[in-house]
């Protein structure tokens, strides 16, 4: 799920390289969508894009790819407009927001989490590249020049050029820039009351969480062996 519209951050003034209030707001919609489609169990979000995963053997409308994409889209954009003001509240809509998107089947859990992972990587990718570039940008360089300096550049170098050049390490920057938002349930133990003695009486409930973490590597999804089960 994108937004179709480029020029959208333009006309907003959206902050270089990243907006993190435009970034919260996503997180924000997307939030929306586990409590209206309960069948959604994980969620992926990097700049003006969204991946959610629904349960294996949801039943959502019979699987019907065009009604599941369609009440997607729409909810979604919805959202989006309604919570706007919460996040840019000195800021007015200046033309519509709107989103498209597509309905692909994975045949396994492999293949879903090297989607996802491919999607991780990718952000890295470009926010390591527009950080750099629009660092450049503002002390001075023309679009252009940036580019051309970051031409052919590796990881390393572009690591070694924001620190050298701007005093900049790469990894303090905000992981919710460097690695994207993950939504996801887990279990957790809620106090629901005490008994006479003062002791917690707990019950297991699902929390939806909103997380910035790494999920290229196997840590996270050791930890949460339910995310993707059938269950």
């Amino acid at each position: 799920m994108a937004n179709s519209r480029y020029e959208f951050s333009d006309v907003h003034e959206f902050e270089k390289p990243n907006d993190e209030n435009a970034l919260k707001l996503m997180n924000s919609c997307a939030l929306a969508m586990f409590e209206q489609f309960p069948d959604i169990v994980f969620a992926y979000g990097v700049s003006d894009e969204y991946s959610f995963v629904l349960k294996k053997s949801s039943k959502f409308y019979e699987r019907r790819s065009s009604k599941i994409l369609s009440l997607s889209v729409s909810f979604f954009s919805s959202t989006y407009v309604m919570k706007w003001k919460d996040y840019f509240p000195e800021k007015s809509l200046q033309c519509t927001p709107y989103f498209d998107g597509r309905v692909i089947c994975y045949p396994s859990q492999e293949i879903l989490r090297d989607y996802l992972s491919w999607r991780q990587v990718d952000c890295h990718i470009n926010n390591q590249y527009n950080t750099c570039f629009w660092m450049l940008v503002d002390s001075g360089k023309s679009k252009r020049e940036a580019q051309d300096i970051l031409k052919g550049t590796q990881t390393s170098e572009k690591n070694e050029l924001l620190y050298e050049k701007f005093g900049i390490n790469y990894n303090m920057i905000p992981a919710i820039f460097r690695k994207g938002s993950c939504i996801y349930r887990e279990m957790v133990d809620e106090i629901v009351k005490y008994n006479e003695a003062g002791t917690p009486i707990r019950r297991p409930r699902k929390k939806v969480v909103l997380d910035h973490c790494d999920i290229i590597g196997p840590e996270f999804w050791n930890e949460h062996p339910t995310i993707l089960l059938d269950k």
